[in-house]
């Protein structure tokens, strides 16, 4: 997809494999605007692509008061969106969001349910558009989704278990975002391989660096996103799973379509929009 002069949003960009992918993205000529909860941490990306071509747009997806006000800022706007890359996350965090949801499933799905459906309007309006979402391989551990558990504080010690299934719910979402999304909207989740990202922030130090010894760079992390976001090798592949920049067969339960339409509607009565 040829994004010269066309506007890219991508959540999660201050840091990690959204940084990269905002930067390769402006490199082909997109207009991108970085959602993130800090501008001050946000400016050296900024700096970087040049700030006649990137704009900021605060947006803390634990925060569904915030995630509103960034997407009405947003549509403010009144631009098309050709690209959306659901890029934040975090792993290892423990608690609950402000809204009353499983930290890291209030702030890698809840979050980015609400965001990319009121951004729908300005996708609509662009000839051709795309939404990346960003998951991980470990959504194939997910035993399913526990729709008490998703409401209380993290239970587990190592949060993974609970990541696993937010991961999960992104492929469900990705997965149900083609089936019902606008005709010119393409969806597509990915796994973008074990990164050194700032996902883990929330893990231990001693643990975070006995990872990162086996964890890729995020240049190589972020080439999944960026084949999905701009290959015309994927234009008729909506609704799929990426994995190394080739199509991967997703968990049974991620192709659930029950499941995944369980899950959007439970989302929207969540979030308090129409299903």
């Amino acid at each position: 997809m040829n994004l010269q002069g066309k506007t890219a949003l991508v959540t999660g960009a201050n840091t990690g494999i959204g940084r990269v992918t905002a930067i390769e993205l402006a490199k082909q000529g997109a207009h991108v605007v970085v959602a993130c909860r800090s501008e001050e941490k946000t400016r050296p990306v900024l700096d970087e692509i040049g700030r006649d071509k990137v704009d900021f747009l605060r947006l803390d997806l634990a925060d569904l008061s915030s995630v509103r006000t960034a997407a009405d800022a947003f549509l403010a706007r009144g631009v098309p969106l050709a690209l959306l890359v659901n890029n934040a996350g975090l792993a290892g965090a423990h608690g609950q969001t402000r809204d009353g949801f499983e930290l890291g499933f209030g702030t890698n799905h809840i979050g980015h349910y609400l965001f990319t459906r009121m951004l729908l309007p300005a996708l609509e309006r662009a000839d051709e558009a795309r939404v990346v979402t960003v998951a991980s391989h470990g959504h194939y551990r997910a035993p399913g989704i526990d729709w008490d558990a998703v409401r209380k504080p993290t239970r587990t010690t190592t949060a993974f278990p609970e990541y696993c299934v937010s991961k999960l719910a992104n492929v469900l979402f990705a997965n149900e975002l083609a089936r019902r999304g606008p005709k010119n909207v393409r969806s597509y989740s990915l796994h973008p391989g074990g990164v050194a990202s700032d996902v883990w922030r929330e893990v231990p130090w001693g643990l975070r660096h006995v990872l990162s010894l086996f964890l890729l760079s995020n240049e190589d992390g972020a080439k999944t996103s960026l084949y999905c976001s701009t290959s015309d090798d994927v234009r008729d592949k909506s609704g799929l799973y990426f994995d190394r920049c080739k199509e991967k067969r997703a968990s049974d339960l991620a192709l659930d379509t029950a499941l995944a339409r369980e899950l959007w509607e439970r989302s929207a009565e969540w979030v308090g929009l129409a299903a």
